[in-house]
């Protein structure tokens, strides 16, 4: 009777350790038949620099001072206002190069480097000279043109005009935050240098005898000077400038390469000289 209880038992003991053995088998089968979580998609990738950030918004954004011609300026074309002249068309030419849609932004000339530290425009074309201040907050692409810095007065004024010693205790004016404004203050004594945002309040100023000339750049004087033949350029020069370029914020140094390729494309080929005789004889349309 022993004898049979203890086989009994042992026969018991060897089934539960059998069930064991298959649950555990049965539990690692299950868990290598699993099949692996597949990685999350991830999210779009994120742009490794600023021309990649803008191919992928399909658009480039630049700021501007649209009242500058022939560089930048206001023209009624068709009907249509439009903004017209040969730093927009070397603007087109970039966003082209890029493959992307150009939009303009028209501002006031001082607020310009703000907005591009803001990242509220992508770069300025704006007559822009790189100076040693201005790279302090933005860098700067390779010089595009150098040009000339001169004054326009009243036509009955110009040959009271023949050096700069003329201009000793008269009312000067310049558009603010500019090279221009820097020379009115630092190479003439005016009794007053009257700085103002726009180029075109400026030329109001000068018609109402508010003011007795403006230092502008060259092909700006002239353009001026020929749409309107009651002002004039005299022969007096305040020098060159060291060049106008492109602003671009800070650390993007992938979108100043792209820009700087553009740009010595248009020089070898001639198309800014192009673009500015363009510019120049629309603007005196």
């Amino acid at each position: 009777m022993l004898k049979k209880n203890v086989k009994k038992l042992v026969s018991i003991m060897l089934i539960l350790l059998m069930l064991m053995s298959m649950a555990a088998c049965g539990a690692q089968t299950s868990s290598e038949a699993k099949p692996a979580e597949e990685p999350k998609a991830s999210e779009e990738p994120k742009a490794s620099g600023k021309v990649d950030e803008i191919k992928a918004k399909g658009k480039i954004v630049l700021g501007t001072a649209a009242d500058y011609p022939p560089y930048e300026f206001h023209k009624e074309i068709d009907g249509k206002d439009n903004i017209v002249g040969f730093d927009i068309e070397i603007a087109k030419a970039i966003a082209a190069d890029l493959g992307v849609e150009l939009e303009m932004k028209d501002m006031k000339f001082e607020g310009l480097l703000a907005a591009l530290v803001a990242e509220y425009i992508d770069f300025i074309i704006a007559g822009m000279v790189a100076t040693e201040e201005r790279k302090q907050s933005v860098d700067f692409s390779i010089p595009y043109y150098e040009a000339e810095q001169k004054f326009l007065v009243k036509a009955e004024n110009a040959d009271k005009v023949k050096t700069v010693d003329d201009l000793k205790g008269k009312v000067i004016g310049a558009q603010k935050s500019t090279i221009q404004e820097e020379i009115a203050n630092t190479k003439i004594e005016a009794s007053e240098v009257k700085a103002l945002s726009k180029i075109t309040d400026l030329v109001l100023e000068l018609q109402n005898d508010k003011i007795f000339g403006i230092v502008l750049a060259s092909p700006v004087a002239f353009a001026y000077a020929k749409q309107n033949p009651a002002f004039a350029v005299p022969e007096i020069s305040f020098g060159r400038e060291d060049g106008v370029a492109v602003a671009v914020n800070k650390g993007n140094d992938d979108l100043v390469k792209a820009i700087n390729a553009t740009l010595e494309k248009l020089m070898k080929d001639g198309s800014i000289d192009k673009f500015i005789a363009e510019a120049t004889l629309l603007s005196e349309q």
